[in-house]
C-alpha cells in the first residue's frame, strides 16, 4: 500500500499599504484599550473602526495587523491581480519542495556579491518571527492566520532591479536544474504589478 503523502503548506502574497514596522507601537496601544492611533492609520477598516476605546483590542496582535496593513480595494479586485494574470502566484504559491516554500528555495540556492537579495528575500519570508521583528505573536493569529514577512514599496522596487540586474549566481547542487532561475521569473512578475500598484508585499502560509 502506497504511503499518503500530505500536500506542503500553501503561501499567499499579498498587496501591502502600511509598513508593518510602523504598526507595532499602535497594536500594542491597542492591545491595552487605546485605538486613537490604529484607527488613525485604518479610517476604511470597519472591524478597527468598531474598536472602543478603554477596551482591549477583540482581535490578537497578527489579526489586527493584517487588518490594518493591507490594501483591501486591491485585494478584493480580482481584475487586478499583481502577477498579471500570468500565472505566477499561484506557481509560488507551492513550490515542488517539501515545504513549498519558494521563497526559501531562492534564498537557499542563490548568492548574491552585495547580499541584498538575500537580505530582502528573508524579510519577506520570516520577517513576522520573534527574532526579526523584536515582538512576540505578530506572526499567527486566529483561524490559522500564518504571516511569513513582507516588504515595502521601496524594497518591491529594489528587489526587483536586483535581481533583473543578474549579478546574483546559483548554487551548484541546486535541487532542480532550472528552478532559480524559474522562481525568480515569477517573482519578478508580482514584484513588476507591486511596484506598479504602488504596494508592498505581505507573505502568508496557509496549512
Amino acid at each position: 500500500m502506497n504511503r499518503y503523502i500530505p500536500p506542503s503548506d500553501f503561501y499567499t502574497f499579498d498587496p501591502l499599504m502600511i509598513d508593518p514596522a510602523l504598526l507595532v507601537d499602535p497594536i500594542l496601544s491597542s492591545m491595552a484599550g487605546d485605538h486613537e492611533e490604529i484607527k488613525m492609520i485604518s479610517p476604511k477598516v470597519e472591524g478597527i473602526q468598531e474598536l472602543v476605546n478603554g477596551e482591549p483590542a477583540i482581535f490578537d496582535r497578527a489579526t489586527l495587523l493584517f487588518l490594518a496593513a493591507l490594501d483591501w480595494d486591491l485585494y478584493n479586485d480580482s481584475s487586478r491581480p499583481l502577477d498579471g494574470g500570468k500565472g505566477s502566484k499561484e506557481k509560488l504559491g507551492r513550490w515542488p519542495t517539501e515545504d513549498g516554500n519558494a521563497i526559501a528555495y531562492l534564498i537557499e540556492n542563490i548568492r548574491s556579491p552585495t547580499k541584498v537579495i538575500e537580505e530582502l528575500l528573508a524579510k519577506l519570508a520570516l520577517g513576522f518571527m520573534p527574532d526579526f521583528l523584536g515582538e512576540d505573536d505578530f506572526d499567527k493569529g486566529a483561524f490559522g492566520l500564518n504571516l511569513m514577512g513582507w516588504i515595502t514599496h521601496s524594497e518591491v522596487k529594489e528587489l526587483r532591479r536586483e535581481i533583473n540586474r543578474g549579478r546574483w549566481t546559483v548554487n551548484s547542487n541546486e535541487s532542480f536544474d532550472g528552478g532559480v532561475q524559474d522562481g525568480f521569473r515569477h517573482l519578478s512578475n508580482l514584484l513588476q504589478g507591486a511596484a506598479k500598484h504602488g504596494v508592498g508585499l505581505m507573505m502568508r502560509r496557509h496549512s
